[in-house]
């Protein structure tokens, strides 16, 4: 397989493209091209967002995969893909639905079938799981629940300059849909199938103080897959849930890609 080109990075929720500008520069810095796309009404900046959270309240997964995949369409060779939280159980769709030579969830949110929910995921996603009125809603998050969800190993002072840089409101409609998916008939919107046999490797990268997706998440969500697919798992032990922005994050940054690079395209027995 020719040698992937491009890397996609894929955001998750509370946060936009902005969050993924070191990993941006550093993958640019080696000749890469690097794609971060925003989702779907999300092309403006953090400021205008949380001003007025209307395209958040609007939009979809199937929108936010089906704007991945035409990018990608356009590329004239598989990219590594690699995802961010909610954008982890994005990247595993993308590889379900045939795209990418490689892809890597960081934080990973689960995809239809995980059932593990530790308690501190559900402290970290309350405030929006609290009412179910929060269903048609974008639901920011305050400065003590960012610090908890996503920095709570950083010290204070930068935890709040991240807060300010990066945080918007979360979709109450995808979080309140990513609960239920489980208890629904059907395939919902995160569902993805386990025994696809051609989906591209896959590694999940775990940071052993996330309270918002603990490692217990990435863990089981690994061997739901009962394909013969490359399917990895990386933990960091003493780190939080902003990994794009985690001290030492550089050598987060290098270790999946370099795994990309080598899997890219790999069958198991390769």
């Amino acid at each position: 397989m020719i040698e992937p080109n491009t890397i996609i990075l894929v955001h998750g929720f509370w946060v936009t493209p902005r969050s993924w500008e070191h990993w941006k520069a550093r993958y640019e810095s080696q000749g890469y091209r690097v794609l971060a796309p925003a989702y779907p009404g999300f092309e403006v900046e953090v400021e205008a967002l949380n001003a007025d959270p209307t395209p958040i309240e609007k939009v979809t997964v199937p929108q936010i995969i089906e704007h991945i995949e035409s990018l990608i369409r356009e590329l004239d060779r598989p990219p590594i893909i690699i995802g961010h939280s909610a954008g982890g159980a994005f990247t595993q769709i993308l590889l379900d639905h045939g795209y990418g030579a490689a892809g890597v969830a960081l934080n990973s949110a689960p995809t239809e079938g995980v059932l593990v929910t530790p308690l501190s995921q559900v402290k970290s996603t309350f405030p929006v799981l609290k009412s179910p009125a929060n269903r048609h809603r974008a639901v920011g998050l305050t400065f003590e629940q960012w610090k908890y969800a996503f920095t709570n190993t950083f010290p204070e002072e930068e935890a709040r300059a991240l807060y300010e840089r990066y945080h918007i409101p979360a979709s109450g409609n995808i979080l309140w849909g990513g609960v239920l998916a489980n208890f629904q008939p059907g395939h919902q919107d995160s569902w993805i199938d386990y025994t696809n046999d051609n989906r591209a490797p896959l590694l999940f990268v775990s940071a052993g103080e996330d309270h918002i997706m603990p490692p217990a998440v990435q863990r089981s969500n690994a061997k739901h897959y009962k394909s013969h697919t490359i399917t990895e798992i990386k933990e960091y032990e003493g780190l939080s849930h902003l990994l794009p922005a985690e001290p030492g994050w550089e050598d987060i940054a290098d270790h999946v890609l370099a795994w990309a690079v080598d899997h890219a395209g790999r069958k198991p027995d390769a």
